[in-house]
C-alpha cells in the first residue's frame, strides 16, 4: 500500500514509522509511506501555511492555497484515491470497520490538520472524509494521523507474521477480547485459570466467550447493543449478568 501522508512536522513520523512493525513493512516494500510539507508549496519567503480566520477570532487557520497545491502533485502521482483522510477533532470517531475498509484500499491519502482547522473550502474541492481519534483536542493532526497508518499496516498481508492474529484481536467481531495469560502458571500468589490449563479446547473455547462479553459488558457495554451476538452468546452473557449481581 502506498501512503501519502501531508504534514508541517515531516520529522515527527521519523519516530514510530521506523521502529517495529511498520519499519518490518516499509523495509519489506509492503507499505511506502511519503511525506509531503505544504510549506514547500508556499510561495512567500516565510513560507506561509496559515493566516488570520475572516470574521476574526482567536488562532489562526490552515491556509489552502500551499496545501490545495501540495494534495494536487500528491495526487497527480500514483494509483487513483476516493478518499482523502483529514485529521480533525471534529470528524467521525475512528472505529475497527473503517480500518478495515480502508486496508482494502490500493493508496492511502491523510492532510493532518492544524491550528483552528483548514480552510472549509478544502472540503468542497476534494473528496474528504474527516476522523478523529477521541473527543479532545490535539497540538496536531500527526498522532491520530500515526494511529491510522499503524492500525491499517496490521491487516495488509505479509505485514504481521499471521493475520489471523490481526483478524482475531478486539473489536474484530464488536465485542473486547478475552484476558490472555503466559509463564509462569504462579506469580505472587495469583494463578493462571485452570480451564486454560487443561487442555480442554472447547472448555477453553467457551471460557474465552464469556470472559470476552463479561469484559465487553463491564467496560465498553455500548458495543453490545451493535454486536451480532449468537444464541450461546445471549446464554453467556445471562449468566455473566447473574454473576454479575
Amino acid at each position: 500500500m502506498r501512503i501519502d501522508i501531508l504534514t508541517l512536522f515531516p520529522a515527527m513520523f521519523s519516530g514510530p514509522f521506523g521502529e517495529s512493525i511498520v519499519a518490518r513493512a516499509r523495509a519489506n516494500d509492503l507499505l511506502d509511506i511519503r511525506l509531503w510539507n505544504p510549506r514547500d508549496f508556499a510561495v512567500d519567503r516565510h513560507r506561509t501555511v496559515d493566516d488570520t480566520p475572516y470574521g476574526g477570532g482567536t488562532g489562526m487557520v490552515m491556509k489552502l492555497e500551499p496545501l490545495a497545491d501540495c494534495l494536487e502533485q500528491v495526487l497527480a502521482t500514483g494509483p487513483k484515491v476516493s478518499t482523502v483522510w483529514v485529521t480533525s477533532p471534529q470528524g467521525e470517531l475512528l472505529t475497527h470497520q473503517m480500518v478495515l475498509e480502508t486496508a482494502q484500499s490500493e493508496r492511502l491519502v491523510i492532510v493532518c490538520g492544524h491550528y483552528e482547522g483548514i480552510d472549509e473550502r478544502l472540503h468542497a474541492l476534494y473528496p474528504t472524509r474527516e476522523f478523529s481519534i477521541g473527543d479532545y483536542v490535539l497540538t496536531g493532526g500527526e498522532l491520530p494521523a500515526m494511529v491510522l497508518v499503524d492500525a491499517v499496516s496490521r491487516f495488509l498481508p505479509g505485514v504481521l507474521g499471521d493475520l489471523n492474529s490481526a483478524l482475531a484481536d478486539c473489536f474484530s467481531d464488536g465485542l473486547l477480547k478475552y484476558p490472555q495469560y503466559t509463564r509462569p502458571e504462579e506469580f505472587r500468589g495469583l494463578r493462571v485459570p485452570d480451564v486454560l490449563l487443561s487442555g480442554h479446547h472447547e472448555q477453553i473455547r467457551i471460557w474465552r466467550r464469556k470472559e470476552s462479553l463479561r469484559r465487553t459488558l463491564k467496560r465498553r457495554p455500548d458495543l453490545l447493543d451493535q454486536a451480532v451476538l449468537s444464541p450461546e452468546d445471549l446464554r453467556l452473557l445471562e449468566q455473566v449478568r447473574t454473576e454479575e449481581q
